[in-house]
């Protein structure tokens, strides 16, 4: 299982710089293979795991008796790979389609490798974070994914792209200080640098070294204060918009959060305590910025911001000692991914074909082009939490397993709450979207709209797919 594992990790790193020097008429396809045969090391992963359940961790770059960079194959790192591999793979084929001078909001002629080689370094660094023993691994790979989003974000070259790059860069670098000062913490007091040898401070120790996590996880997943980079980073080209969201970037602060409690075992319930509070706050004010959205693709930002916000009060929850909570989380993870993915390429696919993807000029996308309405449903269903989508099967995990320890902790109990109350809500706005922008007679903009090509709508219909089967590969690795 470790020959895949690394396959994952490294056929997207090798398949970057060749595309740099590739004719450009093979680029596409080029990326397409390379991110396939990552899927398939994935898929390949999965599967032996499903059969073998046998977790382990293999120490790789190891120098004086310290252990620099290692692989841990277990039911976390072989679904989030999973995930990430194969929305790499479905990204990059949509991209076939989407990056072309058809493309009517934004006409690609050039940078198309450039776009790519970003793109297969993003799906493998992505990897080395998941699969990562060592808070040095996590970090190196945590920087890695940032350097790939700041030059994807910026991919137009105007100043508003810049702009929002140097945002991205700037917030989640701050952030990523608490990380470092986590390492350090870690090595000074234990002389390793393994996710494990956190069980080995002492409480007041891990309290300085989860506080460190926790600001860096924030910073990448967009979590109070850090959170402005995230809608600004919609001015890149949809394709990454979708893959930051659903696989990459943002899911990189909940991961290392989850791998990091998971391998504790025991944490400080005073981490627990800011994690949810802080998870809360984050989701109302998410949920308050959807009112004034007209940008679709802003909408979908905040929409994330909430969302995640569910997976860090779900994590901090199971440090009070729920095993429910924890597999929510990772439920929540894999599920939200596909849905995100989905409502993000739908976006794209709406300005590619009309030109436009604000939502108070879209109306009647079913009746024109019917594979994105159906698309659209099935991602604000999904990100609802309505069954039989996904997103009903992690969220309903991680309420119940919030009322359970709230007949304990009353804090838990009123925060959990006010997260049914946003689901709620959350249900009731995407609800009037879809049916304002769905339903009916065709809008100009939409009766303009021109045929998507077969890229865009393989990758739309195996998405919806994902969205009502995704929860049953969960509940067969989680047992």
């Amino acid at each position: 299982m470790i020959w895949y594992a690394l396959g994952s990790i490294l056929l997207p790193v090798l398949g970057s710089p060749l595309v740099l020097f590739l004719p450009e008429r093979h680029v596409k396809k080029a990326s397409q293979i390379f991110s396939l045969l990552a899927f398939t090391s994935g898929l390949l992963l999965l599967i032996a795991f499903a059969f073998n359940r046998a977790s382990f961790t293999r120490e790789l770059v190891t120098l004086n008796g310290i252990n620099y960079y290692g692989v841990t194959i277990d039911t976390l790192s072989v679904l989030v790979n999973f995930m990430v591999v194969f929305l790499g793979w479905l990204i990059c084929t949509y991209s076939a389609g989407y990056m072309s001078p058809d493309n009517k909001e934004h006409p690609i002629k050039e940078g198309v490798p450039r776009f790519y080689a970003l793109m297969l370094l993003f799906i493998g660094s992505m990897a080395g974070v998941v699969f990562s023993s060592t808070l040095l691994g996590l970090l190196f790979f945590f920087e890695m994914t940032g350097l790939c989003s700041w030059g994807l974000i910026g991919f137009y070259g105007d100043q508003k792209s810049r702009n929002s790059a140097l945002w991205a860069i700037i917030l989640t670098h701050t952030a990523a200080l608490g990380l470092y000062v986590a390492t350090a913490y870690l090595y000074v007091n234990t002389g390793s640098f393994a996710v494990t040898a956190l069980n080995k401070l002492t409480d007041a120790g891990k309290t300085i070294a989860f506080t460190g996590i926790l600001i860096a996880c924030w910073g990448k997943s967009a979590q109070l204060p850090f959170h402005p980079w995230l809608p600004r980073a919609m001015v890149a080209p949809t394709p990454v918009s979708a893959y930051l969201h659903a696989a990459s970037m943002v899911k990189v602060g909940v991961y290392i959060f989850a791998r990091t409690v998971l391998a504790t075992g025991s944490v400080p319930q005073v981490i627990g305590q800011a994690g949810a509070i802080m998870a809360v706050v984050t989701m109302i004010y998410g949920f308050i910025m959807y009112f004034p959205q007209d940008d679709m693709k802003r909408l979908l930002a905040y929409s994330t911001i909430t969302q995640l916000s569910y997976i860090f009060l779900a994590i901090s929850i199971s440090i009070y000692g729920s095993r429910m909570a924890f597999n929510g989380a990772v439920a929540h993870i894999f599920n939200h991914a596909f849905a995100k993915g989905l409502f993000f390429l739908v976006a794209g696919t709406l300005s590619y074909t009309t030109g436009t993807r604000l939502l108070s000029l879209l109306k009647g996308i079913l009746n024109k082009i019917p594979v994105v309405g159906l698309g659209y449903i099935a991602a604000a269903m999904a990100i609802a939490g309505v069954p039989p989508f996904n997103g009903f099967f992690s969220k309903f995990m991680i309420i119940i397993s919030g009322f359970e320890i709230g007949r304990h902790y009353p804090l838990i109990l009123a925060l959990i709450i006010v997260t049914v109350i946003e689901s709620v809500g959350s249900f009731i706005w995407f609800l009037k979207w879809m049916g304002a922008n769905v339903l009916g007679a065709p809008s100009e903009v939409v009766a303009g709209a021109a045929e998507p090509p077969l890229a865009i709508k393989f990758v739309l219909a195996l998405l919806m797919i994902m969205t009502v089967i995704s929860q049953y590969i969960v509940f067969i690795l989680l047992g």
